[in-house]
């Protein structure tokens, strides 16, 4: 399938100038830096591939940092591991493609967005910030000031409409080095326009970086959010909870697999993001969604939390029923959750209670669910 849009992450370096392993695969909070770039693309709705070139040899430490990901070798530098990267996506070329450094961890959702819609009328985007510093060559001591009026920051990802980034590539002579690849869109004839870009887009090129990479998570700011819903049970239908499959007499009624735990839980997580409801992306009148398997429901929460470069922290459900009983299936539950969530098992927490026999739930009628999400945003 032809991907409309990709994303190539550039995680090849060496780390020198961080004095240790490369920086990439280096720890950032609960996981590694490269891993912090490539879950927000992934998760991003408008970008449907991403590739990682990858040093020689570093493949097991890739894996360990994101798993099995589609990979290219890269080169001995940046301009070649790109190309090489462009190459690769170029067996079945998308649209439009963003190339981003490894070491630029945390990728606001906004910018991304910015940087497309730019493709609607060049050939590349950039995210750029006004420098605010007093500039000056340092030949020896303090020396001439560097007029700032008309500089800027430039940062990645960057976008490009794929055929002119490629076109560029591989016209640019090969003994000559570029650091960016708009310049290289530029000299080949491109336009490429500039968005605003974000202080946390910054690169982690020193120990001091990582460590206000740490400190920026360690400040993010947690929101929590509430979830719930209720479904009617009925006979001759599966009843789903929690992603299991539990056997009972009865089944829940709705316009998907009814899961009640997974609707609450979801409505929670978009509630920390203020992105509406379940029936805001999953309307019941759309019969795509008809009998759907919720999980993907709750996934979609997750990857836009992601996509915001948000962690979900915890996660806390209640169910409230007479029958079934959910003992028996609770760590069946927070298993499957938990693997939906990318989550460790005690990050998520499953409760059970009856309405002592009153109302709707205590009359067998139904069953109902209460959910509360804890995320961290940056």
């Amino acid at each position: 399938m032809t991907a409309r849009t990709a994303a190539l992450i550039v995680a090849a370096g060496t780390g020198s100038r961080m004095g240790g392993p490369p920086k990439q695969f280096l720890r950032l909070g609960d996981k590694a830096v490269v891993a912090h770039s490539y879950d927000a693309l992934a998760a991003h709705p408008a970008i449907d591939a991403v590739l990682v070139a990858i040093g020689s040899g570093q493949e097991a430490e890739l894996d360990a940092a994101l798993g099995p990901v589609p990979t290219v070798t890269g080169g001995a530098t940046r301009r070649e591991s790109v190309l090489n990267g462009l190459e690769a996506l170029a067996a079945d070329p998308p649209a439009r493609v963003l190339i981003h450094d490894a070491a630029r961890p945390f990728v606001p959702a906004r910018v991304i967005d910015a940087l497309l819609a730019a493709l609607d009328s060049h050939d590349g985007a950039v995210p750029a910030l006004a420098v605010a510093d007093t500039l000056a060559r340092s030949d020896d001591g303090l020396g001439e000031l560097v007029p700032r009026a008309d500089l800027v920051r430039v940062q990645t990802p960057q976008a490009f409409r794929f055929d002119a980034v490629l076109a560029a590539h591989r016209a640019w002579p090969v003994d000559e080095e570029a650091t960016d690849d708009a310049q290289m869109v530029r000299r080949h004839g491109g336009a490429v326009a500039l968005v605003e870009g974000d202080s946390v887009l910054d690169k982690l090129t020193y120990p001091a970086d990582l460590a206000a990479a740490e400190a920026r998570l360690a400040r993010g700011r947690t929101r929590s959010a509430t979830g719930y819903d209720v479904h009617r049970l009925v006979a001759g239908e599966d009843l789903w909870l929690g992603g299991v499959h539990i056997p009972h007499d009865k089944g829940l009624s709705g316009h998907s697999d009814a899961d009640v735990a997974l609707h609450a839980l979801t409505d929670a997580l978009l509630g920390t993001i203020a992105a509406g409801d379940i029936g805001t992306h999953f309307p019941p009148s759309d019969p795509k969604w008809r009998g759907a398997d919720s999980a993907q429901f709750l996934t979609h929460a997750a990857g836009l939390i992601a996509a915001r470069g948000g962690t979900i922290d915890f996660i806390d459900l209640t169910l409230i029923c007479e029958a079934p009983k959910i003992g028996p299936h609770r760590e069946a539950m927070r298993a499957r959750i938990a693997g939906l969530l990318a989550l460790d098992l005690d990050q998520v927490s499953i409760k059970a209670t009856t309405s002592e026999r009153l109302g709707f739930t205590g009359r067998g009628e139904g069953i109902a669910a209460q959910a509360i999400a804890t995320v961290r945003l940056p």
